[in-house]
């Protein structure tokens, strides 16, 4: 759907980004939201590990967080610069001034609020976290997830999340938020 475009009775007039912690369901909501609102889906990561043909894991290891933190808003800024669609982006993008900033100018930050013993549930399995590789990966969630929490509530738009809500119905409540809440970003149209 081009600027202008109604899709399904909506127009997408800026890019949606999906902010949040890890394990909020950010890529998976964000794919199934596109997919909805007939737009591209992206995921700043996954642009990332493509660029430097490498994961996030050994970007880190090799180049460090810093380094990983200024290609990663050099990414996010590119993809706000394309037409509008879904954008997800790792759960320390948001924590930058500068990437707030920039998503809220060019687009709409959504915050996808899951409390810490849904995102234990969804993330404790997994092995493709870098910051949870300590010895205690559920103390080191609940200290990211504290600290990280005040950040995200300076999203344009919060959507809390629940257990057993399926990515259709939180896809949804995005649209229904962003619809009642930011129709410069998507709006309605008879």
């Amino acid at each position: 759907m081009a600027e202008g475009t109604v899709h399904k009775g909506l127009i997408l007039h800026k890019t949606i980004v999906f902010v949040g912690m890890m394990g909020a369901g950010k890529t998976a909501v964000g794919r199934t939201l596109a997919a909805q609102l007939g737009v591209m889906f992206r995921d700043s990561d996954h642009e990332i590990e493509e660029a430097a043909n490498m994961t996030i894991a050994e970007i880190f290891a090799r180049d460090g967080e810093p380094f990983f933190r200024r290609k990663e808003s050099q990414v996010i800024e590119r993809l706000l610069e394309g037409k509008p669609g879904v954008l997800s982006t790792g759960g320390g993008a948001f924590l930058s001034a500068d990437n707030r900033q920039m998503i809220s100018r060019m687009g709409v930050s959504v915050w996808l609020d899951a409390d810490l013993d849904l995102l234990w549930e969804r993330v404790r399995h997994k092995d493709t976290r870098p910051l949870l590789r300590t010895p205690d990966p559920k103390g080191t969630l609940r200290q990211l997830y504290e600290a990280r929490v005040p950040v995200y509530a300076q999203a344009d738009v919060a959507v809390p999340s629940a257990p057993g809500l399926s990515l259709d119905q939180m896809a949804k409540r995005v649209k229904a938020a962003l619809v009642d809440n930011r129709p410069d970003v998507l709006e309605k149209v008879e």
